[in-house]
């Protein structure tokens, strides 16, 4: 073991500048037997580091390699298994635990006293050693034992030493003397143990003849010592005296100190009762001012105000620990606090009687204001009460039970000045919004409502708070006269009892419009004015919660400023959770009339006449985008935004309305039906709201109403044209789809494109069956012939044996021909074009394209009937009794005779 612990040493640990010091030869317990070496060892460098370290034989030579190691500051458990025993078997824990089976009881007690050594030496940890015999765990063994670490000698853990070069010469020649020296070591190493003590021998003959120096040196060694006990004596006398000076000096030290102290503490009471003198002194004009103070004059409340700050400051000091316990201190607390309830008591008196005072000096002013539409400014009061602004925030911090007391005040009278105001306003609008009406009386027979009883629904609806006291009035069915013109067809379907669309005329909305808009324009910088005066005046912009101060916790500042406390928000819980909630619940309490009267003047204004929606509609919805970009969430926005609601449910009813009259045209079956009354009205419409919605931010809900209103006339255009008997169906959709194609056309309306091209598509298709249809009379008999003649090459008759048909010969032809000289085709377009203008309506002017169209027809039924002539009958030289000429002048003839 002692070779293989040297070649260790030498070819594995002495390259990586480490000490081996214990060694064991183990295997893994449990399975194949590979013998393998677990090596302690440490650095030769500081720090120290202990590790051990397994090495194993090479397969592929005799040389041994590192192959894995652990610091020996991880292990944690050393494991022997048994302590009274004899068991090769023990565990090591690092990160895992590794179980070894040692190949001696001998040599796993040897390492495992190592290990606890090199613990004991180099890392005093905690290390549990289970099952080990507690001898191995000993400070010192025997001196017997052998130098190794195994043996237990402490020396050689710390005096290992390499052999020097030299000494590796002299080994290596004294074995190069001895030949057996490799062979037989031990022989050699008895040859120089015996050699050691013949060396051993002479020392000691060497010492004892040097007797004489020894006795010398030990005489001279006693010398010393005496010199050494004198010096000692001197010292000790010297030590006596600077001790005495030491006492000296922790005296004057003592004293020193004590004074130090002294001067700190003076300094301390000197800052504290700077402290309270500089904090908590109020001045003798604040004390006057916050007792006597006038609050009616300028300089008398700016005194007020630098009194109140002074005070609050005053109070909201932190107090350090102790100031409390002072009797000056306690009293002065008690003057602020009364201090604080007089001046409290005053302004909230004072503010009392302002908003009592301004509210009825604001009443008598309205008789200057009621004979125009205008509602009174009420700046001069808000100049004057924001004079006080920052007493009411130096009452909101300290009073607010007063604050609060106050807002409700003026909450209070604000609302009675606001909604007489309100309420005087609105009746002024009302009357001049039912003056439009009364002044299209005179234009209008179907209009027999009078001024009193316009000026009584006024009242009623006002009453109501804007609830319609009577139901809106049904559509009476609209009969259209055959014989009457279209002017009084037109006449007959205003005669309907709802009064909208044509009852007013432009100059009448116009005037109704620019009455609304003044409305919202008087209504909305006086809520403006009135939010902003709220929030500046009670200080609610800011969100914070502040109590009285002498409730609260203290807390020091040590930058030098005023201290000041930090409120709980936990004793504020009551208050309402943000200043804009509270902003917003008393513009709510002021002006709670506004909706009401704004609801009651709509619907006034829509029972004048239901199109002022589309003119309150564009007005409201731009007043509501324009508040929404200010402040979405203001009392103004939400309550035109509510109105607003209101207002487009007005417009949803206009748009019903006018798809429940076209639901109800009765139609007349002696005469014909010309334009339809609810296409005339839905162009109206179309053209009114155009007008109306240009740059309008609710694009969008008329496009939706165009969408419904023009899928009503589609539908209700086929249902008239079904039920006509007078008129042809596609008269009715030929001349009522080119009139809405026209109106489409001309409007340009972007969101009816579709319904624009499906217009013109049915236009065509039903011009092109009348034309067709209405052809087929004056040829009738040629016609049917030639629609035989077809029948028969159609069966498979070839073209050319069509005339040996005896119902289709050549004679046949030539009778049916006869039959229509020019003078009879005449005669018949004549009558078809007598016929096809009692049909179409004036108004359309679409008899000359339908002319037109019939020309063209007729003119490719002829070529046609020449085709099949030249094809079946060929080289008969068989012709029409007239020409395509011909035809161009019967047409031509016609049409300017009429």
């Amino acid at each position: 073991m002692t070779a293989i612990k040297h070649a260790l040493q030498r070819d594995i640990f002495t390259p990586n500048d480490e000490r081996l010091l214990g060694i064991v030869n183990v295997c893994k317990a449990g399975k194949k037997k590979k013998n393998c070496f677990l090596c302690a060892t440490v650095t030769t460098e500081r720090p120290v580091q202990v590790k051990v370290v397994k090495v194993k034989k090479s397969d592929k030579g005799d040389f041994y390699k590192r192959q894995q190691a652990w610091e020996l500051r991880d292990l944690t458990v050393v494991d022997a298994k048994d302590a009274s025993k004899e068991n090769p078997e023990f565990d090591l824990h690092f990160e895992k635990v590794y179980k070894w089976l040692a190949s001696s009881t001998a040599e796993k007690n040897s390492f495992i006293s190592c290990i606890w050594k090199l613990n004991q030496r180099y890392l005093r940890k905690k290390l549990d050693f289970v099952n080990v015999n507690p001898q191995l765990l000993e400070e010192s063994v025997p001196s017997g034992e052998s130098q190794s670490v195994a043996g237990g000698d402490e020396d050689a853990l710390e005096e290992y030493q390499e052999l020097s070069a030299r000494e590796e010469q002299d080994i290596e020649s004294m074995m190069e003397m001895c030949e057996y020296a490799v062979s037989n070591a031990e022989a050699f190493a008895e040859k120089l143990f015996k050699e050691l003590q013949v060396l051993d021998g002479a020392n000691i003959h060497s010492i004892m003849a040097s007797e004489k120096q020894v006795n010398i040196l030990m005489q001279l060694l006693d010398e010393a010592l005496a010199e050494v006990d004198t010096i000692e004596g001197k010292l000790s006398s010297y030590e006596e005296m600077l001790q005495s000076v030491k006492d000296q000096m922790d005296q004057v030290s003592q004293s020193n100190h004590l004074i130090q102290m002294s001067n700190t503490n003076n300094g301390k009471l000197l800052d504290e009762i700077q402290f309270l003198v500089n904090y908590m002194d109020l001045s003798k004009g604040h004390i006057r001012a916050l007792q006597e103070g006038d609050l009616t004059s300028p300089r008398g409340i700016e005194a007020c105000i630098s009194a109140s700050e002074a005070l609050l400051q005053c109070m909201n000091v932190a107090l350090r620990p102790g100031h409390d316990q002072l009797a000056a201190v306690n009293q002065q607390q008690k003057l602020f606090c009364e201090l604080r309830d007089t001046f409290a008591r005053r302004l909230t008196n004072h503010l009392n009687n302002v908003f009592v005072h301004q509210g009825h000096d604001q009443s008598s002013t309205l008789s200057q204001n009621s004979a125009e539409l205008s509602l009174p400014k009420h700046s001069p009061l808000h100049r004057d009460l924001l004079r006080y602004a920052k007493l009411m925030e130096w009452l909101k911090n300290t009073q607010r039970e007063k604050y609060e007391g106050l807002s409700r005040t003026y909450v209070d009278y604000m609302n009675r000045l606001y909604e007489r105001e309100i309420k005087d306003f609105f009746e002024i609008a009302k009357i001049k919004m039912a003056g439009t009406s009364k002044e299209a009386k005179g234009k209008f027979a179907t209009l027999p409502r009078k001024e009193s009883a316009l000026k009584q629904e006024t009242e009623s609806l006002h009453g109501s708070s804007g609830k319609l006291t009577g139901s809106t009035s049904s559509l009476n069915k609209l009969t259209v006269q055959g014989s009457n013109s279209r002017r009084s067809q037109s006449s007959s379907l205003l005669d309907m009892g709802n009064m909208s669309a044509s009852d007013l005329d432009v100059a009448d909305r116009t005037k109704f419009d620019k009455i609304f808009e003044q409305v919202l324009s008087e209504l909305e910088p006086l809520c403006l004015a009135e939010q902003d005066f709220i929030s500046k005046f009670f200080k609610l912009h800011q969100h914070q919660t502040v109590l009285p101060p002498l409730a609260q916790p203290e807390t020091e500042e040590t930058d030098g400023s005023i201290p000041s406390r930090t409120p709980p928000q936990a004793d504020h819980r009551h208050s309402l959770s943000s200043e804009k909630d509270m902003v917003r619940l008393m513009m709510n309490k002021i002006f709670q009339s506004i909706e009401p009267e704004l609801n009651s003047l709509i619907a006034l204004g829509d029972k004048i006449d239901s199109f002022h929606s589309l003119y309150m509609l564009v007005k409201m919805s731009h007043h509501v985008w324009t508040a929404e970009n200010v402040d979405p969430a203001s009392f103004l926005s939400t309550t035109l935004g509510n109105v607003l609601v209101t207002v487009k449910r007005n417009f949803d009813k206009c748009i019903s309305g006018q798809i429940k009259q076209m639901e109800e045209v009765k139609i007349s079956k002696k005469s014909k039906v010309g334009i339809l009354p609810f296409v005339t009205r839905f162009e109206e419409f179309a053209e009114l709201a155009e007008t109306i919605f240009r740059n309008a931010e609710r694009r969008g809900d008329l496009d939706k109403a165009y969408v419904k209103l023009i899928r009503a006339v589609f539908m209700n255009v086929e249902k008239v044209a079904s039920e006509s008997q007078k008129t042809p169906r596609d008269v009715v959709m030929m001349e009522n789809f080119h009139h809405i194609f026209s109106t489409l056309s001309r409007l340009k309306i972007s969101c009816l494109d579709a319904e624009r091209r499906e217009a013109k598509h049915k236009y065509t298709d039903h011009l092109q069956c009348y034309v067709i249809n209405s052809l087929g009379q004056p040829l009738e008999k040629l016609n049917h012939f030639f629609e035989g003649v077809e029948a028969r090459v159609a069966q498979g008759v070839r073209e050319e044996e069509v005339s040996y048909q005896l119902a289709f010969n050549k004679q046949e032809l030539r009778k049916v021909i006869k039959e229509y000289p020019g003078k009879e085709v005449k005669k018949g377009l004549d009558n078809l074009y007598k016929k096809v203008d009692k049909h179409l309506c004036e108004e359309e002017s679409l008899l000359q394209v339908v002319w037109h169209s019939m020309q063209d027809e007729f003119i490719r039924q002829y070529k046609h009937f020449e085709g099949l002539i030249g094809r079946c009958y060929p080289g008969s030289g068989i012709t029409m009794e007239f020409t395509i000429q011909d035809i161009l002048e019967y047409f031509s003839s016609i049409a300017q005779s009429h």
